[in-house]
């Protein structure tokens, strides 16, 4: 018996062709960054050789492709934090963003070879990113540093995006074109997953899908079928114990589940200790053998209970699928107040991983 995660990797291929042909004249930074959203980093990677280059959060992350001999380009989103980060940058051949003072003077009294730098804009999100106002002065500065190269790259992200009736993102573009107007500037980089998809006036020279890759709509009740994306992951258990409850009684920790009738329910080996959402409410599906059933009660570390009333013929051993292939994981993440994102990036390291080429 196991609990697996079945990575489809050229679903994932599949995604990134949809990405591709929604912005024809877009280069991708394929975003792998928290393990590929869940799913394997490096062999997410292997599989997507159509990528015109590779994002990741933190160095560590890109030190792991570069050692697994990815030797694609690869954006440091968060860039370096450090002089011995910025060793690391060089070393291994890595491109980052700038986004706060204190990189610019790491760069500015560094003597080493250059490096390809990407000034991140803060359009409205304000999380990361320089003012508008000072490109100019901060792009004036990094033209002096002999560690940088002399291609002015700039970008932006949004806070919004998911909302197709958020005019939020329109302003952050027309902020972002505006604040770079009167600089020299050789590429950019606009769309994420939502930008792609559903704001053509982000498309740039480099877009940066992500979950979209993954088979997940970026959108605020969005299924993945509504873009032609294909699920990646697919996560599944099995049936380890059939009961008959009567009514009246009840069902899991805290008893919150009450028989409305007499029940045959099925006990399957997962929990949140594999990944599976803890507040995952009554009523969110499954599939037992293929036919929707219901989760009832509380979710335990190791195990869940699940109505059989439309499957009364079910056994033990039986395949019980809990995203992916056939049920969208956006039902899920709906039904458990979170998002895919989350759910993805959750699967614990006891659940079996099997990547399908």
């Amino acid at each position: 018996m196991t609990t697996k995660a079945v990575i489809d990797l050229s679903a994932c291929r599949h995604n990134l062709s949809v990405a591709k042909k929604a912005a024809p004249d877009s280069k991708c930074i394929a975003i792998i960054k928290a393990s590929a959203y869940g799913h394997g980093m490096v062999n997410v990677a292997k599989a997507l050789n159509d990528a015109d280059a590779f994002g990741v959060a933190r160095i560590g992350e890109a030190v792991q492709l570069r050692e697994a001999g990815i030797t694609l380009p690869i954006l440091l989103l968060e860039g370096f934090f450090s002089e011995e980060e910025l060793n690391l940058v060089r070393e291994y051949n890595l491109d980052v963003v700038i986004h706060n003072e204190t990189q610019i003077q790491l760069l500015e009294q560094s003597k080493s070879d250059s490096i390809t730098i990407v000034i991140k804009v803060d359009s409205g999100m304000h999380r990361l990113g320089f003012e508008p106002k000072e490109l100019k002065s901060i792009s004036q500065r990094l033209g002096k540093c002999s560690g940088t190269n002399s291609v002015i790259k700039f970008m932006t992200h949004f806070s919004n995006a998911d909302d197709k009736h958020d005019d939020k993102t329109l302003k952050q573009i027309d902020v972002f074109f505006q604040s770079i107007d009167k600089i020299s500037v050789d590429e950019i980089s606009i769309a994420n997953s939502a930008g792609i998809l559903g704001w053509p006036q982000s498309h740039a020279t480099w877009n940066r899908p992500g979950i979209m890759l993954y088979g997940v709509s970026p959108f605020i009740n969005g299924k993945a079928e509504d873009h032609n994306l294909k699920p990646v992951m697919t996560l599944s258990s099995q049936l380890i114990s059939i009961k008959s409850v009567k009514k009246d009684e009840t069902i899991g920790y805290g008893s919150t589940y009450i028989c409305k009738k007499d029940m045959k329910i099925g006990i399957v080996a997962i929990g949140y200790g594999d990944g599976y959402p803890r507040h995952a409410k009554t009523g969110t599906p499954v599939l037992v053998n293929g036919k929707r059933c219901s989760l009832l009660g509380r979710v335990s570390m190791d195990m869940i209970c699940v109505d059989l009333s439309e499957q009364p013929n079910s056994a033990i051993n039986d395949p019980v699928v809990l995203w992916g292939e056939g049920l969208p994981i956006e039902e899920i993440a709906e039904s458990s107040e979170t998002i895919g994102y989350e759910l993805l990036c959750g699967v614990t390291k006891r659940v079996e991983f099997i990547y399908n080429n």
